[in-house]
């Protein structure tokens, strides 16, 4: 029997909201930081797969949320290619600048990611009843910034010079990541993930031709190269803060479009809604705050979108210093919008 959340992903209209959040397995939950503060470092719990089975069952535990999504991180698949990588206390991630494709190796990379895998399949052993579960990656433009950079918090004309001035080189480390990011999907999914997210999280920082390039072209061999191989597993994509008319050009082959909370849902029931199933797009701020202005900004994002195939969502990640009793109070807030009848 299909899971709710996958049949809204897969393009139907569900009869309640099915809703997950992306960093749902994090900082603001106290149990996370116990086992964070145990672990002895940030990559310690990624490539352990007991440490990230139990984080990324730890807020299903706490919510009825339809969804765990795995406990990982996008710059693993770099970190696979032979880049070494840090995450430093109040720093955030330390990669190897490569502008070099010939750098990458390619060869071992899932077996240097086969802890992923395991967690993927622990997971799946203990996921509740009903229950689905995400693997994801980071995109070709995403992550190459951060292998570009070096790190992550910058502004992007590093990367943006990078791809102007040497777009072919340029375009040789986005082909070796296409590829690897389609392997890895693939293994996520016969680990026993039933829907698999690409993070675009760096979308806006290209415009124009520059997106069509660098962030639709990518993609869109992703998802195709990945449909090839599960045709039938919703593949969800994520341009973070995509321009409208950019969101319009993301148009490749996704089940679901996620949308940050500059996007006006109304917008999103017009011109995307009626080929994939929208996800968001209350604002991380507004979780934090908690309320009635977050209930009732939740209830008008359900409203403006309860015509089509729809899951709850945030525009980004949970900010970590949300208190959990905001995000409890959101779930029942957003399972409990009453979807209206439509005519037949």
């Amino acid at each position: 029997m299909e899971k709710e959340i996958v049949k809204a992903w897969n393009g139907k209209r569900t009869d309640k909201v099915p809703m997950w959040l992306m960093r749902q397995a994090g900082r603001y939950l106290p149990e996370y930081r116990e086992v964070r503060a145990k672990a002895g470092g940030f990559l310690n719990m990624v490539y352990n797969p007991a440490i990230a089975k139990e984080i990324t069952l730890q807020p299903l535990k706490r919510f009825d949320l339809d969804a765990a999504i795995l406990f990982s991180d996008i710059l693993v698949v770099p970190h696979a290619l032979g880049l070494k990588l840090a995450f430093m206390e109040g720093e955030g991630p330390k990669l190897d600048v490569v502008t070099d494709a010939t750098r990458l190796n390619e060869n071992g990379f899932l077996d240097r990611l086969a802890p992923v895998m395991d967690t993927v399949a622990a997971v799946k052993a203990d996921l509740p009843k009903g229950k689905a579960l995400i693997g994801f990656v980071g995109s070709p433009w995403t992550v190459a910034s951060y292998m570009v950079h070096g790190e992550g918090g910058h502004d992007f004309a590093l990367i943006r010079n990078f791809a102007k001035l040497e777009p072919d080189a340029f375009q040789r480390i986005i082909d070796v990541l296409v590829r690897v990011t389609i392997s890895y999907l693939d293994a996520q999914v016969r680990a026993g993930a039933e829907a698999v997210q690409v993070f675009e999280s760096w979308a806006s920082a290209v415009t124009g031709d520059d997106f069509k390039r660098w962030v639709v072209a990518p993609n869109a061999a992703i998802v195709a190269g990945f449909k090839k191989l599960h045709p039938h597993v919703p593949v969800i994509g994520f341009p973070r803060t995509a321009k409208t008319d950019d969101l319009l050009a993301f148009d490749i082959g996704c089940n679901a479009i996620g949308l940050s909370q500059d996007v006006a849902p109304e917008w999103a029931a017009k011109h995307l809604q009626t080929r994939v199933c929208v996800q968001g797009n209350l604002a991380p701020e507004l979780l934090l705050e908690g309320g009635a202005k977050m209930e009732e900004t939740a209830k008008n994002i359900c409203l403006s979108l309860d015509g089509g195939p729809f899951v709850f969502n945030l525009g980004h990640g949970v900010i970590k210093e949300t208190d959990p009793s905001h995000v409890a109070a959101l779930v029942e807030t957003v399972h409990g919008f009453k979807r209206r009848a439509l005519a037949a």
